[in-house]
């Protein structure tokens, strides 16, 4: 079970750096990291990333129950998402939910992101699918996530947002970064005539590195 050893202050800085770069709006979106003790510490529900400190940050148990926060936060109403991808997936150590533009535009098209840059697959496995429709907040967002993550280190979340899963907080927001500005790029594509498919092998090939990538 991979775990995060500065799991708060990596969740807390990558929360401003998301909201930085325009990847989340006010308070939206989430983030979280697994704890050396196999609790997740991650963001609370609406709360201004600029405002926010250490002490806003809530811990869970794998099961949801709260272990740890401050009197008047309570976790991240996609807390279920998180969950789900931290009991399918031993190998990574931080997940992060967010609403970058252009990747949000094809997961309302329910679309995926091509893998149309050579060395994207190298950092997330290949295309990026978009998951089965599921209400905000449900259980079957997590489920139907999780699906769409297999073999990838990011999915759409269909009329919603994205969903990163990484070693790290760090790596995770690396992932969102790169599928927005994958999108945008395939947008222009499709704009100047459509997008031309990176060989097969080729695609192939940089799966096989993020694989080993990401087991490391």
């Amino acid at each position: 079970m991979r775990s995060v050893s500065d799991a708060h202050q990596s969740v807390l800085a990558t929360a401003k750096e998301l909201l930085r770069r325009g990847l989340v709006e006010g308070t939206s979106g989430n983030i979280s990291a697994r704890m050396e003790d196999g609790n997740v510490v991650c963001t609370p529900s609406s709360v201004d990333y600029t405002a926010m400190t250490l002490e806003d940050l809530v811990v869970v148990a794998p099961d949801g129950t709260v272990v740890a926060k401050s009197a008047d936060r309570s976790p991240t109403s996609e807390l279920g998402l998180h969950l789900a991808c931290y009991a399918a997936f031993e190998d990574i150590g931080s997940v992060i939910h967010a609403h970058p533009v252009w990747a949000t535009m094809f997961a309302c098209s329910r679309q995926p992101v091509p893998a149309c840059v050579d060395e994207f697959s190298m950092y997330v496995g290949g295309e990026v699918r978009c998951a089965e429709y599921a209400m905000s907040g449900s259980a079957e967002v997590g489920s139907n996530a999780v699906e769409a993550l297999r073999g990838r280190g990011a999915a759409l979340i269909a009329n919603h947002g994205m969903v990163a899963v990484a070693q790290n907080p760090s790596k995770a927001l690396h992932i969102v970064a790169l599928v927005e500005r994958t999108a945008q790029i395939a947008w222009g594509a499709r704009a100047l005539g459509g997008v031309v498919p990176v060989p097969d092998k080729v695609v192939s090939d940089f799966a096989g590195v993020y694989e080993l990538m990401r087991s490391l």
